[in-house]
């Protein structure tokens, strides 16, 4: 059973629409269709709430410790309820998948992102689940005859926000993950996965 939702991103107006922040997306909208909303919660480094979703209490959580220190944030909150690694779904902007691409898995690493790698830090282990959702890469917006030897800027990249059709396809994207969080959040973690890999 998943007991702890985390969306990362960073905190502050000017980040709110960059590629960055598309795990608070998906909390904020998990959050609304929960009829609930999130309040700052100093104990925890980030805004919280404790929402019922589909028959189960969950707690909702995005880190306000900027993207390099969210582990601060999801271990105070984990060790305080108990909440075990594998109970843990963490939302986040993925660079190697598309737009429009979103994923669950269990485990693996960073692939170089900084609010996984210091979560996996805090809590000892990558063992916890993740929503990869799908941004793409600075690289794929160089005509491929100019590729060899470009070094696309990635930290520019996620700081930015999406283009319009590239947002259209992650609010999809978003959605269809949705879709599949009562399955998900019950424990039925394979079936979860299956029915959003079949659906895209």
């Amino acid at each position: 059973m998943i007991r702890l939702i985390v969306g990362l991103g960073n905190p502050g107006a000017e980040y709110t629409a960059t590629r960055h922040n598309a795990g608070f997306w998906f909390v904020d909208q998990l959050a609304r269709e929960a009829g609930t909303s999130l309040r700052d919660e100093r104990r925890f480094h980030g805004h919280y709430a404790r929402a019922r979703l589909f028959g189960e209490e969950v707690h909702l959580l995005e880190p306000q410790t900027y993207m390099n220190r969210s582990g601060q944030s999801v271990v105070a909150l984990a060790h305080f309820f108990k909440i075990l690694p594998d109970e843990i779904l963490v939302a986040h902007d993925e660079l190697d998948l598309p737009p429009g691409a979103v994923k669950l898995k269990l485990g693996g690493g960073s692939g170089g992102h900084n609010g996984l790698k210091d979560i996996s830090a805090h809590l000892s282990t990558q063992q916890y689940w993740r929503l990869r959702i799908g941004i793409g890469h600075p690289r794929d917006l160089i005509p491929e005859s100019a590729r060899a030897g470009a070094k696309p800027d990635v930290a520019n990249f996620v700081l930015k926000p999406p283009r319009r059709e590239e947002q259209d396809v992650i609010d999809r994207s978003i959605e269809r993950a949705l879709v599949v969080m009562p399955t998900f959040v019950k424990g039925e973690t394979e079936r979860a996965v299956m029915l959003l890999h079949r659906n895209g």
